[in-house]
């Protein structure tokens, strides 16, 4: 193996185990992409948040979307909408706060504007 393959061997062993440790925080994950979207949303309790910085409601609601996620046993993801356009026009996602709720790679809830926390509780915690 040549050098430059071994460093991209260890480049890549390094992201992988990078994205396991992130995957396993108890912190939303931020989308960086279609591929990662997909890739998160394809095992397991998923709760996807769509978003804006600029948006009132989403900043209102954060606080319960990182409590979720620190407290339950569901993935939390957050997607930009500005950053992430094309993965919020896939989803056809024309407002924010916009969530989705994912079982096992199957969305089976779509929520839009601002949840309470009880609500989004009960709705993840039905699902685990």
């Amino acid at each position: 193996m040549s050098d430059s393959d071994e460093r991209q061997s260890i480049r890549e062993k390094k992201a992988e185990a990078i994205k396991q440790q992130l995957a396993s925080s108890d912190e939303p994950i931020h989308v960086d992409g279609p591929d990662h979207f997909e890739e998160e949303t394809a095992s397991g309790v998923v709760l996807v948040d769509f978003y804006a910085d600029w948006c009132g409601p989403c900043k209102m609601i954060e606080p319960v979307v990182e409590s979720i996620a620190a407290e339950t046993d569901a993935t939390v993801l957050k997607v930009d909408v500005d950053a992430q356009q094309a993965l919020a026009g896939q989803y056809n996602v024309q407002g924010v706060p916009t969530m989705f709720l994912y079982v096992d790679g199957e969305q089976v809830e779509r929520l839009v504007g601002a949840q309470d926390e009880s609500t989004l509780r009960s709705l993840v915690e039905s699902h685990t």
